[in-house]
This record gives C-alpha cells, sequence and structure tokens, in this order.
C-alpha cells in the first residue's frame, strides 16, 4: 500500500503540547484561564468513570458466558459484543459504522497428540515437546516417520521441505519430519500434504536459542493434515531408523467473516480527526475482559461522554477493531482500505491513539515509546513524541509515575504509524514480568506477569484492577480532550505535499503468534 508521511503533523501536535503548558505544569490546584483545556479536561475525566467502564466489562463478560466462553473474531461472541457497542453508541446518538472483511480463523478443539508408537511407545508433552502449528489442518496420521532433506544436524540454513523436489520419494501415508530453515512453514507443509504425507512434524533448528519446542503459524487456512512443531530434540528421536508415530489435531481453520466498529462525533472538524481505538475481539480461550474489553469499554465509556460535549474543535472518531488477535487485522484493512479507496480521508487523521490492556491486576503504567527513546522499538511519525509527552506530563502532574513502551507492532497502533499518523497510548503489561523495581515503583508482585491471564481463560471479570481502570482513564480521557480541543492539530491537508515515506514497524510476532518460518 501507498505510504503517507504527515510531515505538517510535527509542528501541528508540538504546537499541542506548547499550548497545553498549563495543563502539564504544576499541579491542579492552579487556577486556570476559562479557556484552558485542563478546566475541560477535569470534567471530562470526572465524567469518564471506572464504574461506567465495568457496567461495559460486565456486558462483554455476560456476552462470553452467553456463548461458549469467547468473544473472539469469527464466533457468536463477537459478534454480541459488536452489537453490543453498536447500540450503546446508537443510544449516544452516534451513527456507527460496521466494516466487514474476512479474515483466517482458528481454533483448536481439542489438545494436539504426538506420539512415538514404534520401536517403544512414548507419548510427548504439550507445550513441552511441541506445539500445534496455527492453521494445522485437523485429523489423524499414524504411520512411519519419514525424514525430508535433512541431515539431522543444528543448522539456521537448512533448506528441509522447501522444494516439492525434496519429497521425491516420499511414501504416500508416512509421516513427513522436516527440520526448521529457510523458507515459510507453510511450504513445508503443503509440499508435505502434495505428497501425501498424513501428517508433517517440523523440529527446530538446533541452533543455540533455538531448541525448543517450535511455536509456528502456516499463516493462514489451506493445509489439510495436521502439522506440528516439535523441539530439535523430539525431532532427533523421531528421525531414528524404524520409527513410527501418530499425530493427532482437532482444529478449525477457515476463512471467516468479522467486523470493526467506527463512529465520529458529529461537531468538530471533519478534516482535522483524533482517532481513539481497541481492539473488541478476544483470543478463542477467554472472554478477554483485559484484553481487550478493558480498552474497548473505555474507549466506548469516553465516546458515551464526548457525545455530550456541547463544542468541539477536531472531529473525534472512535474504532473497534476485529480480529487483532489474528495479527492486527481490523486495523490493517481499515488502514489499508483509506490507503487505496480514500486516501484523503486517511491524511485528515491527525493522531491515533491506542488503548490495549489498561486494566492488568499487576499494572504499571505504561505509555507508547512515541520517539524511540529507549531504542528498544521503533520511532513513531513525527509528533508521536509530542503524544507520549502530553500523557507523561500528565502522570507526572497527578504525582504518578510511568514508563516507556515500545512500539514494537503487537497492537493497532501499527497500521497507522506504518502509514505517517502520530500515535501514541496507553497499556498496562501482558505476558511481562514485572521486575523488582516496578513493584518497589508501582506496587504489585515482582516475579509474576503483570497479566497472569493473558491469552486464557482466566481472562474474565476478576483479571481486572480497578484502580488501573482509574487512573489509566482519566489519562487517557485527558490526552483525547486536549487534542479533540486544539486547533493547531491539523492544518488544511488540501495545500500539503504527501511524502511517500512513512515509519516502518516490526511485521513479527504482531500478536504474540508463532514465527512464520
Amino acid at each position: 500500500m501507498p505510504l503517507f508521511r504527515h510531515a505538517r503533523k510535527a509542528t501541528a501536535v508540538t504546537a499541542i503540547v506548547c499550548a497545553s503548558a498549563l495543563l502539564v505544569a504544576g499541579t491542579e490546584a492552579v487556577a486556570a484561564p476559562k479557556n484552558d483545556p485542563n478546566a475541560a479536561s477535569k470534567k471530562f475525566r470526572k465524567a469518564v468513570t471506572p464504574g461506567g467502564i465495568g457496567l461495559h466489562l460486565d456486558a462483554f463478560q455476560k456476552i462470553a458466558d452467553a456463548n461458549d466462553g469467547t468473544r473472539a473474531s469469527g464466533t457468536p461472541g463477537f459478534a454480541a459484543s459488536r452489537d453490543y457497542v453498536v447500540k450503546e453508541l446508537r443510544a449516544a446518538g452516534y451513527k456507527p459504522q460496521v466494516q466487514a472483511f474476512a479474515f483466517p480463523f482458528f481454533s483448536e478443539n481439542a489438545d494436539a497428540e504426538l506420539q512415538r508408537t514404534a520401536p517403544s511407545a512414548k507419548d510427548y508433552t504439550l507445550e513441552e515437546d511441541f506445539y500445534t502449528m496455527e492453521y494445522s489442518g485437523s485429523g489423524e496420521g499414524e504411520g512411519p516417520v519419514q525424514v525430508v532433506d535433512t541431515d539431522l544436524s543444528p543448522s539456521e540454513t537448512s533448506t528441509s521441505g522447501c522444494e516439492a523436489a525434496d519429497f521425491d520419494g516420499f511414501t504416500p501415508g508416512n509421516i513427513a519430519l522436516v527440520q526448521r530453515g529457510t523458507c515459510d512453514f507453510a511450504d513445508k507443509a503443503a509440499n508435505a500434504e502434495e505428497a501425501g504425507a498424513t501428517g508433517v512434524i517440523i523440529f527446530n533448528r538446533g541452533t543455540e536459542g533455538e531448541d525448543g519446542p517450535l511455536n509456528g503459524t502456516l499463516g493462514g487456512p489451506g493445509v489439510g493434515i495436521p502439522a506440528v512443531g516439535a523441539s530439535y530434540a523430539v525431532g532427533q528421536e523421531l528421525a531414528q531408523s524404524g520409527t513410527e508415530a501418530r499425530v493427532f489435531t482437532d482444529t478449525t481453520s477457515e476463512t471467516r467473516t468479522t467486523y470493526n466498529v467506527t463512529a465520529e462525533t458529529k461537531r468538530g472538524n471533519a478534516d482535522r480527526v483524533v482517532m481513539a481505538g481497541a481492539h473488541l475481539d478476544s483470543v478463542v480461550e477467554g472472554a478477554g475482559i483485559n484484553d481487550n474489553g478493558s480498552g474497548s469499554a473505555a474507549v466506548l465509556e469516553m465516546a458515551q461522554e464526548l457525545a455530550k460535549e456541547k463544542k468541539l474543535r477536531n472531529q473525534v472518531r472512535f474504532a473497534w477493531w476485529g480480529a487483532e488477535e489474528s495479527g492486527l487485522l481490523g486495523a490493517e484493512h481499515y488502514v489499508a482500505d483509506l490507503a487505496e479507496n480514500d486516501p484523503a480521508t486517511l491524511d485528515e487523521i491527525g493522531a491515533y491513539l491506542n488503548f490495549d490492556m489498561v486494566g492488568s491486576p499487576n499494572y504499571v503504567r505504561f505509555v507508547y515509546d512515541g520517539d524511540n527513546s529507549t531504542g528498544e522499538g521503533e520511532v513513531g511519525p513525527a509528533g508521536s513524541g509530542d503524544i507520549e509527552q502530553l500523557f507523561t506530563r500528565y502522570f507526572t502532574n497527578q504525582r504518578l509515575t510511568s514508563s516507556p513502551t515500545a512500539f514494537d507492532g503487537r497492537s493497532d497502533y501499527g497500521p497507522f504509524i506504518e502509514n505517517g499518523v502520530p500515535a501514541g497510548g496507553l497499556f498496562t503489561g501482558a505476558e511481562g514480568v514485572k521486575t523488582a523495581a516496578e513493584a518497589r515503583e508501582y506496587g504489585g508482585v515482582a516475579g509474576v506477569a503483570y497479566d497472569p491471564c493473558y491469552h486464557s481463560a482466566c481472562d474474565d471479570r476478576d483479571n481486572i484492577s480497578v484502580k488501573a481502570i482509574d487512573e489509566m482513564s482519566d489519562a487517557a480521557a485527558h490526552v483525547l480532550y486536549v487534542l479533540a480541543q486544539n486547533r493547531g492539530l491539523v492544518q488544511d491537508t488540501s495545500k500539503m505535499k504527501k511524502s511517500t515515506t512513512g515509519a516502518k514497524v516490526k511485521a513479527k510476532d504482531r500478536s504474540g503468534h508463532g514465527a512464520l518460518r
């Protein structure tokens, strides 16, 4: 897709920081002029309450309870979540838009099994010895294990199974054993299936740091046989002469339809748009009340309260994304569609604020590192660092500590910064482990994940810190309101010359999924 670098937004967003100096300096006890955004921000923050957000979280939990415990895209639980958001928006006076798109759906209906059946029996342990490949076909393969184009030595450059010719002489009905290397897992699995394999086992490279069980993805539906990723040691065992095995998977891997929901304020200049978004879907394994019911509920509460605002200088557009857990697909679809079919509308977006997991029980107040001052991620488009400052200075003003978190491509800001839109947002932590220093600063428990229920069935209504919701939603409301009320956000785009360069984020592992190769 074409990339649009919003060069004029650098000065525009910087102007917001300067114009809002009274808001971020000193304490709230300092008197502010009537036209100071800080006064209005305080009122808006009080209107956005953890109680109101909690009611939306209750609704998401009830939806999951009624739909097999999940709100994943492509399931009835997601459709009900979409309908709930649409209903609430309409009641608040919005005219929400629902955007449908196709996406690759995958779920495991039962635990996979991998066994050596000859010359001696051995059961391998899921997640310790092997993983199901995401988008694996469903079924059972049993028979001799046939090694394909590898001498079994540790290698980063193996082409085992990468070419159809690698399977010349392969015996149909056997289980293919291939080594991880330089091509996509999908190519290896497809070649194995074409050769008549009843299952494919892809074992790890065996090099330093790449010898454990292989947690990978085939990238999408298409392979019809069971496909698993094994450790290097398991591969060595199954490669011995005379070995027979059994591999079993019970999966659903198919293309389904899911949805984005957007709604914009009636007031505010439509040529200067601030967006605030969160992904609405959960993983298949659970209700996703923190990930990301928390962000979705906070954005919905802000939308409902902002609808009551009598005057807005910039239009605000809210978004609830589908299929984030499949790789940011909802946000990618939305941005790509604008880039291809309506670039002027994309160019009108002056800032994107992302809220993904803002209620983690062992939380830290993470702010997206827009200027990559830590050197751990990507540099956001010009203006992203200024958005970061709005958040960090707000927390400082409230005498609360915050910490930077990298633009690492794992949430829905990714497609926006790829297309030159300044971005920022908040995050309270996922599977990362809280350090001792963080525990001293923020409280909580060192050595424990920020969200111990990340991507698990226990991510339910009890997996929420109300204190985190309260603090983070106040910061979200503050920055959203500042951006919405500042005339300097976006200048006249019709006279601006677009550049075709833009910030790139890492494409790998965007949502915690396995590697492609």
